[in-house]
């Protein structure tokens, strides 16, 4: 009973968290790490895209280690 009055009066003047703002808080969260991993994904891509075409053009080559 103690600890429920002592948070109770650590509260008083404060409004409660609203459950509306802590929505669009993780919403708003969700949405800007999902574009920063959208963004790796694309870098990853456009790095994928040179490298073959640049294989393609013939100017790198590719040595296969197993050989060696």
């Amino acid at each position: 009973m103690h600890a429920a009055s002592a948070a109770g009066a650590k509260m008083k003047g404060r409004r409660p968290p609203s459950v509306v703002t802590e929505i669009v808080y993780g919403m708003s969260l969700g949405l800007l790490a999902g574009y920063l991993w959208k963004l790796h994904h694309w870098s990853n891509q456009r790095h994928t895209r040179e490298f073959y075409s640049l294989l393609d053009e013939g100017r790198i080559s590719i040595v296969n280690c197993s050989e060696l």
